[in-house]
């Protein structure tokens, strides 16, 4: 049997939501999607965005540090010298970022400029490959012992950097130096692995004899070729 149609019992509530369906499409053609989507918004994590990652203070708790960042900012602040916003930087980075120059280096890059003071926001070690020593002005923020030594006894300076903010406050006369970030041991064990072809990298293995890592597959020390 045919079911029985069921008119509505209500038809004002009827006509009533056909009316609001029709005013809400003819509202939402009127508004332009660009006004629809910056209304939306993004779900954050507590604390917002982290728009700055670079370090505006040493990690470091060295009270001596901490007074020559006061210095510098204090420098950074009242003059415009690049060179003091530099230095403030480089104070503020990690042991890694900050890595050692040999006298031998300092030697070679500060070469027609003995009369300038070389900078270095680090520390300078001796180099016992080299006999000859020039008289240099350095500023380190550590010497060892036997660089400092030998410094000194060729006619030479070590100063501090409060002692170079007193000389040159805008960082005239200055050469401005850095170590080789890359020397580290843990450097030469980055890259490709180690026996793949074309790769150099160090293998974390104690000897590189017949028995260590020496394995079937493809390497160059298997016959193997690109």
């Amino acid at each position: 049997m045919r079911k029985a149609r069921v008119h509505n019992k209500n038809p004002s509530m009827h006509s009533l939501n056909l009316r609001y369906s029709i005013d809400r499409s003819v509202v939402l053609e009127e508004v332009p999607f660009i006004a629809l989507i910056a209304a939306m918004g993004i779900d954050l994590k507590a604390g917002g965005k982290s728009k700055k990652t670079k370090r505006t203070a040493p990690k470091s708790n060295d009270i001596y540090l901490k007074l020559l960042v006061k210095l510098y900012r204090f420098l950074v602040r009242r003059t415009d010298s690049n060179f003091n916003a530099v230095i403030l930087k480089r104070l503020f980075m990690s042991k890694v970022n900050k890595p050692p120059i040999s006298l031998s280096r300092l030697i070679k890059y500060t070469k027609g400029k003995e009369d300038k003071i070389a900078v270095v926001v680090g520390t300078v070690t001796d180099d016992i490959r080299v006999y000859e020593v020039p008289a240099l002005k350095i500023t380190a923020l550590k010497f060892t012992e036997r660089a400092r030594a030998r410094i000194e006894k060729a006619g030479g300076e070590c100063l501090t950097f409060d002692q170079l903010a007193l000389r040159a406050p805008l960082g005239q006369n200055t050469v401005l130096l850095r170590g080789p970030k890359n020397a580290r041991e843990a450097v030469k064990h980055f890259g490709p692995a180690p026996g793949v072809p074309h790769s150099h990298t160090k293998p974390y293995v104690r000897a590189k004899g017949r028995k260590f890592e020496r394995a079937r597959g493809r390497r160059n020390s298997r016959g193997f070729r690109v």
